[in-house]
């Protein structure tokens, strides 16, 4: 989601705004921009750049700027459509300049009392109320500490924030502060960076410190110092910075979407390297603590709650572990009973996605100590908060609609619950040696599904008439349903709903018409038979079947039913495999609707709001 690069040097910065900007484009956007001071031209006027168009854009309208200091920001619409006028960043009366991921939800408040004050506001932003109020004070302190303006400012700002701010008659003070969404701090060499992401600044820098809650950070080229929430100085522990993400370079391929679905067998792999046994260690858990939980509570938001979802059967099934999962939005504002044996999973790609850090907390403060996470962001906030943790290798991510994140977290999910039915002591040594192998054979059997492009683009050319479109699975597959249906509707548009196959009758049936594609995972398991009863419910209604089949089902291609078989059923681990195709399919389909697949509208890579 919203993005924010800061840099205060002796030297040009412009280019490492636009860098870190480009960086930080796969989050989503949808208008960017930066604005600098440069300490050498005597009047130290503030310069700015915006476009609801694409970072490349904004550099081409600001080559010719020049700073020493700057702030700069991908903006995701919240309050106020996309448009110029509402980019970032804010400039309040020429004076001070803002950024600012997050919501101020008071906003609406401050806003009238500054228009009562006689400020014009000239967006519907609710950062513009955060420019204004610095204003304000730092005048009203005769020009003379923009930290002590900031400072004064915080406390009337409810909600989320992580802001950059600078001042136009200050040439050399950079103001950061956060509460509620991520900022870290950089290091280079007689220069200094803010960031959303410390991989906006990779290479840039030399180590980085990560803001707690509260913290406001003055950076100057020579210096730093932190002040916490409680207005006292502090220190943050320097790590070194994350290492620059690898090649983003498409090669053969037409969007980041389409290479990260290929990418999948070899995330898959270097997420089970080097593993040779399950049990706690993989999970970073001390053994003793590992016996204690008896249940579990899983949390995330869209995708990751699919992945969720198929690990509750694999959790009861496998494990048998009363497990629950919940969309993490939810779970904070309803009466829950805590049990303080649960263990709290908590799943995300980015590791910073609001609602289910949001959630997390609340579980803490219900008294719950087992946490883990399952994420591919190793130095994210959700990491850092719970007590033990899962890294997905699934590498950078920069398509929105998620896909290799998906297939790891469902191998991470995977881990856990074979790890507990370790636990619990329904493994042999046998049983684990036959399941480790399942899993390393899991790359080449994604090659296999992977041939299958060429018949699935086939059937996208029908998928492009059609505005709606019926998915359905059964058990541990109606999750993986639920995710091709995502999938269609973020990326082509078309509006797409997923059932459990028995709900049919129960309403869904109504809608079955020979223009209503009914897409339908079927793997050779015990609910193959219920699963072909249901599709002749659609066949005698006039509708038309696509079906994902494994081998030897005795699904056959026909009239009104049209079938792709994958190369094999692999058992528990069919959910990995099967949603493969339906990702193809989305993304083809897509493609032939001329949408814009890596940056669907509307939609942000990292939700970092409520």
């Amino acid at each position: 989601m919203c993005g924010i690069v800061g840099a205060v040097s002796h030297r040009n910065i412009v280019d490492v705004l636009v860098e870190g900007l480009r960086r930080l484009e796969y989050r989503g956007y949808d208008s960017c921009g930066f604005a600098v001071i440069d300490d050498a031209d005597v009047h130290h006027p503030i310069k700015r750049a915006r476009t609801t168009a694409r970072v490349a854009e904004l550099a081409e309208q600001g080559k010719d700027f020049h700073g020493t200091l700057g702030i700069a920001h991908t903006r995701w619409a919240t309050h106020g459509k996309p448009d110029t006028q509402n980019a970032h960043p804010h400039i309040s009366n020429g004076l001070i300049a803002v950024v600012h991921n997050g919501i101020i939800e008071n906003y609406e408040i401050l806003r009238a009392q500054l228009k009562a004050a006689e400020y014009v506001f000239t967006s519907e932003t609710d950062t513009e109320v955060i420019a204004h109020l610095v204003h304000q004070q730092y005048v009203a302190q005769g020009q003379q500490d923009l930290e002590l303006a900031v400072r004064a400012v915080l406390p009337k700002l409810h909600g989320a924030y992580a802001i950059g701010v600078i001042a136009q008659d200050n040439p050399k003070t950079l103001i950061g502060a956060r509460a509620g969404s991520p900022l870290v701090v950089a290091l280079g060499d007689k220069e200094h960076f803010l960031a959303s992401d410390a991989l906006a600044l990779a290479g840039r820098a030399h180590s980085m410190m990560y803001l707690e809650e509260g913290d406001v950070a003055i950076l100057k080229a020579e210096s730093i110092q932190i002040i916490d929430h409680a207005g006292q100085i502090a220190q943050r522990e320097q790590k070194p910075m994350p290492p620059q993400s690898e090649s983003v370079d498409l090669g053969p391929y037409q969007h980041y979407m389409q290479k990260e679905i290929f990418e999948q067998p070899r995330a898959i792999g270097d997420t089970l390297a080097n593993i040779s046994s399950f049990g706690p260690e993989l999970f970073h858990a001390d053994v003793s603590e590992w016996n204690q939980f008896d249940q579990i509570l899983i949390l995330a938001c869209g995708t990751s709650y699919y992945s969720a979802c198929v690990a509750k059967y694999w959790l009861e099934d496998i494990a048998g572990i009363p497990t629950q999962v919940e969309v993490a939005s939810e779970y904070r504002y309803r009466t829950s009973v805590p049990n303080v044996k649960t263990l709290i999973v908590v799943v995300s790609q980015s590791g910073e996605t609001a609602d289910t850090l949001a959630a997390l907390r609340h579980a803490k403060a219900l008294g719950h100590s087992y946490t883990l996470s399952i994420c591919n962001v190793g130095s994210s906030a959700m990491v850092r908060e719970t007590k033990w943790s899962f890294l997905t290798k699934a590498g950078t991510e920069i398509g929105v609609a998620s896909t290799k994140a998906f297939t790891t977290q469902l191998v991470a999910l995977y881990l856990l619950a074979v790890s507990l039915s370790k636990r619990a002591g329904r493994m042999t040594p046998e049983s684990e040696k036959q399941l480790l192998r399942e899993l390393r054979h899991l790359p080449k059997a994604l090659h296999a599904v992977l041939a299958l492009e060429p018949q699935i683009i086939a059937w996208s050319n029908a998928f492009v008439k059609c505005e709606n479109a019926l998915f359905l699975g059964r058990g541990m597959h109606y999750p993986i349903a639920l995710e091709g249906a995502l999938k269609l509707k973020e990326i082509s548009y078309i509006h797409a709903e997923a059932y459990p196959a028995g709900e049919l009758k129960h309403g869904p049936l109504a809608l079955v018409t020979e223009k209503m594609p009914v897409v339908t995972v079927a793997p050779k398991d015990e609910l193959l038979e219920k699963l072909k009863s249901n599709m002749q419910e659609v066949k005698a209604r006039g509708g038309k079947l696509y079906v994902f089949a494994d081998q030897d089902t005795d699904i056959v291609s026909d009239e009104g039913i049209h079938v792709i078989r994958l190369p094999e059923h692999y058992g528990n681990l069919s959910p990995i495999l099967h949603v493969v195709p339906l990702q193809l399919l989305a993304y083809h389909t897509a493609c032939m609707l001329g949408t814009d697949v890596d940056k669907p509208r509307n939609l942000a890579k990292s939700v970092t709001v409520e």
